[in-house]
C-alpha cells in the first residue's frame, strides 16, 4: 500500500481521467454530462489516488457542509490498481478529514463494496422510512 499516494488538493485531480471513468465506467454516474460533474467537482471535497509515476488511479467525492453531514460518492479505482488497498488508503483519508472527522452524519450508497465500507462503522440505515429522496434525469439545458 506504500505504493500510492492521496491528495485532497482539488488542482491535483486528472478531471479529464476522473469524468472519462465515472461517465463510461460506473453504475451510478455513467452517461453524466461534463460540465455537470465539473460543477460537482467544484462544489465537493475530492481525494484522488496516485500511484509511484504520480498517476491518477483513484477517486472519492465528498458532499459536505464540513460540519454536520458529508456524503461520500463517486468512489472508484482504475482496474489495474484494484487489490492493492487502494480503496482503503481513500476511506483512511476521507474519514480521517480534519472537515469531516467530526460530522455527525456521514452515508454513502454502494450496489458492492459493503464489506469495504463496514470497516469504517457503516452500516444500513437504521430508520430508512425517515430517509426521502428525488431523483431526476439529467437535462441538457442544464
Amino acid at each position: 500500500m506504500t505504493d500510492y499516494s492521496i491528495s485532497s488538493d482539488e488542482r491535483d485531480i486528472d478531471r479529464e481521467l476522473v469524468w472519462r471513468w465515472l461517465h463510461d465506467d460506473s453504475y451510478w454516474a455513467a452517461g453524466v454530462p461534463r460540465d455537470v460533474q465539473e460543477r460537482a467537482f467544484d462544489g465537493s471535497l475530492c481525494f484522488s489516488a496516485f500511484d509511484q509515476g504520480r498517476r491518477q488511479v483513484g477517486f472519492a467525492r465528498v458532499v459536505t457542509d464540513r460540519a454536520t453531514f458529508a456524503w461520500i460518492c463517486d468512489v472508484f479505482v482504475v482496474a489495474e490498481h484494484r487489490g492493492q488497498g487502494v480503496a482503503r488508503l481513500l476511506m483512511d483519508a476521507v474519514m480521517a478529514h480534519p472537515d469531516l472527522a467530526r460530522c455527525r452524519n456521514v452515508m454513502l450508497a454502494t450496489r458492492d463494496a459493503h464489506g469495504l465500507y463496514a470497516r469504517y462503522g457503516f452500516a444500513p440505515l437504521a430508520e430508512p422510512a425517515r430517509w426521502m429522496a428525488i431523483r431526476r434525469p439529467y437535462r441538457s439545458d442544464g
